[in-house]
């Protein structure tokens, strides 16, 4: 089991800036494909982006696509994700997630092995 830490989220305003950091409590790291979900009020969880094992790959949802992107350190065992030109519909919860699966299969399943408790990102118009 694999313990996730979220942090970075707070209130922004839209066109502003945020990063988001995950850290992993686990020796193998590097095991584990990364992942950003979010879930807005009222919505169901959905796929954000997701970082292969070496971080030589990367996925994203055609919303955030050129405006996230995620990246990893695994001498930190830390995964990011730096978001630009937020929008009020980026308003969610944050949940970092780690699989043992591959990371191009993060964005079609919601049954990843590890997850946090979220971080909450409110973008104001």
């Amino acid at each position: 089991q694999v313990q996730l830490v979220e942090s970075g989220g707070r209130l922004v305003q839209a066109g502003d800036s945020l990063r988001l950091s995950c850290v992993a409590s686990t020796f193998t790291f590097t095991t584990y494909a990364m992942g950003w979900f979010r879930q807005a009020p009222g919505k169901e969880r959905e796929f954000v982006a997701a970082i292969s094992r070496s971080g030589s790959s990367t996925y994203y949802a055609d919303s955030v696509k050129g405006r996230f992107t995620i990246s990893r350190d695994n001498a930190k065992n830390t995964v990011y994700l730096q978001m630009n030109a937020l929008k009020p519909e980026d308003t969610a919860v944050y949940y970092c997630a780690a699989d043992l699966a591959t990371a191009q299969g993060m964005g079609t399943r919601l049954d990843m092995d590890n997850w946090g408790k979220g971080t909450l990102v409110t973008v104001s118009s």
